[in-house]
This record gives C-alpha cells, structure tokens and sequence, in this order.
C-alpha cells in the first residue's frame, strides 16, 4: 500500500539523492588516492564512532542482538557493506553520471524485489510513475537530444553499480517488511541513531572483511592529504549519517515504492553539480526532468 506524500516526507526523501550525488562525484575525485573498498570500511568505522555516544546502549542489549543478528547481518551487508563499496568500485572506470543515471533503475528493482521477495504486486500508477521518472532521467543523459541515448555504453562500473542498485532494493524493502522480531512491541526500542548504529556495527564487519581481501587482491596505497580528508569528512557527514537518516524515515512513511521514484532526482543533481563545478548554470532539460520525476513521484503515490 502506498501512503499520499506530506511536505516533510517528500523533503525527506530528497535530502538522500543530493547527498549520493555527491558522494558519486567525491567518490570518482578520490580514484587512486585510496582503496575503494577500503574507503567504504574506514567510512563506517568513522561513522560508528560518531554514532557510538548516541547508540552504545545497545550494547548492552547482547540477548536482543543475538535473537536479531540474521535480520541485522543481511541488512548490515546489503546497505552498509555492499552498496557503498559496490559504487566506489564502480567509479573506478565509469563516470558520476553514469552511476546516478544505472541507479535511476531502482523503481525497477524496488517493484521486482517487492514481487518476487516479498509477495507486494505492483500498481499500475506505479508503472506509471516509473516511465515519467525514467522520461526524466533520459532528458538528463541526453541534454535534450535523445539521439545521443544511443550513445551510451556499459563499463565494468556500469554492471557494479547494478549490482549495487539491487543489493539497496533489498535494503529498502528490509527496512519496511521486517520480520515479526522487529515488529510492533518486539521491535526494541531503539530511536533511529541506536538503530543505524546496530546496522554499522553489522555492516563494518562485512566491510572490514571485503577490505582485507582487497588489500591482498589488489591493494591501492592510501594517499593522505587535506583533500582526501575533505572528502571523508563529507562522506561521512552527508551520504552517510544525513542520507540514512533521511532514507530510513521517509522509507517508513512512504514505502519503499514510492521512496524508489525519489532515487531519480540523484542524476539530475548529478548534473547540476557537475554545471555549478563547470561554471555553467542549469539547462532547460534539468527542469525539465525535474517536472517529470516530481510528476512520476506524485502519480505513484496517489492512495487508492
């Protein structure tokens, strides 16, 4: 079922898609300084630590993280550990663009994870909304010549980014189809810095353990400077604490179908960004594809 949008669950929903923007941006301005999958574990290790003062308590909760650690290990691996070192890779041979743009596929994966996994049919407003959303981002990556679609070729990074894409589905639909255990007056009463803060501890030991084999595998020589420390601080301030926290909620409110359309504003802020960092000012294509993803997101969450 899919709730009507208030002003704060939209905004909400909004802050994630600037943020992975960014991140996407940072992440391809980083390649060679450090390791991608490194970069993904020492992200949340910084994250937990911020998070440690408002979500230890936990800890002290060994039986209620026991009885839950299934649920909280897949949902640690696919948001945490496998996402975000998935993108890193991914910007090692593609471009910031072309990630956002193969993520603007996540209405396609949230509706088929929603079927296939976790029995949720989807409507036709939201089949709807998908082709007005993905009309958007076909604006963007064309500039307004949709001749130059044709154009478009898959990398590596292209089919990791994929791969990313539907491992976030299925965080998405984790977070809003629990288990019993995490349900009603089973779930603990964790507020939401408690609750990302059980998710990174799962999720860095998924990371830290891809890190390793990575610094067998193919190890990258970390690369200190002022710039690098920039970005993490970015990194781990914006994509990873605002847009989780902004994800988690609005996932909540909205339904992860709904939430999914709000993915396809992460290319045209890509493209914003990449006009600002150019000098060039917004074209007629980003709002307009702005008109289109605000029109798939309005006929999508219209409750019957």
């Amino acid at each position: 079922m899919t709730a009507r949008l208030g002003l704060r669950t939209a905004l909400l929903l909004t802050v994630p898609p600037l943020m992975w923007a960014g991140n996407a941006v940072v992440g391809r301005l980083l390649v060679g300084q450090v390791p991608p999958v490194g970069l993904n574990a020492v992200r949340w290790a910084l994250v937990a630590l911020l998070l440690l003062p408002f979500g230890w308590r936990v800890l002290r909760q060994p039986g209620v993280l026991r009885a839950r650690a299934g649920h909280l290990a897949l949902l640690g691996l696919a948001g945490v550990g496998t996402y975000n070192a998935l993108q890193y890779m991914a910007v090692q041979t593609s471009t910031p663009l072309n990630i956002t743009l193969i993520a603007s596929s996540m209405p396609v994966w949230m509706l088929a994870v929603g079927a296939l996994c976790f029995g949720v049919r989807p409507r036709r407003a939201q089949l709807g909304g998908a082709v007005l959303s993905l009309g958007g981002v076909a604006l963007v990556l064309s500039q307004g010549h949709l001749e130059r679609l044709l154009q478009v070729r898959l990398v590596p990074g292209d089919l990791l980014m994929l791969a990313a894409t539907a491992s976030w589905a299925f965080y998405s639909w984790m977070l809003a189809k629990p288990p019993p255990s995490m349900q009603g007056e089973a779930r603990p009463a964790w507020h939401w810095a408690e609750f990302l803060f059980v998710q990174v501890l799962f999720g860095l030991a998924w990371a830290s353990a891809a890190a390793g084999v990575e610094a067998v595998v193919h190890p990258v020589a970390w690369q200190p400077s002022a710039g690098v420390a920039a970005a993490l601080a970015f990194i781990v301030l914006g994509p990873s604490l605002a847009a989780y926290y902004c994800w988690g909620r609005g996932v909540a409110e909205a339904g992860p179908a709904t939430a999914a359309f709000f993915t396809n504003l992460t290319p045209v802020f890509a493209g914003i960004l990449q006009a600002l960092l150019l000098g060039e000012p917004p074209r007629w294509f980003h709002l307009a594809a702005f008109a289109l993803i605000a029109a798939g997101i309005a006929v999508t969450s219209r409750a019957r």
